[in-house]
């Protein structure tokens, strides 16, 4: 007997497999390009190592988590 439930769900499975620069542990946990934090992973891992300004992106992006969670742990340590 055909059941559509789960061919629905076979749908869903394949197109979440298929997001590029999100990683599967990401999307097993509900990330995708529609939700902030999955926005930020896509975004990161659609980068290639091999063209220089997407290297430059990857520096700026990392520079300025490292410099808000330095910040953080500085306002929390002083305040």
């Amino acid at each position: 007997m055909y059941d559509e439930d789960e061919d629905d769900e076979d749908q869903l499975a394949a197109y979440l497999h298929s997001l590029p620069g999100v990683p599967m542990d990401a999307q097993s946990m509900g990330l995708d390009r529609n939700v902030p934090e999955g926005a930020w992973l896509a975004f990161a891992g659609s980068l290639s190592s091999r063209k220089a300004s997407h290297r430059v992106v990857a520096w700026l992006i990392l520079v300025a988590v490292v410099l808000s969670f330095v910040l953080t742990l500085r306002a929390e340590l002083t305040g």
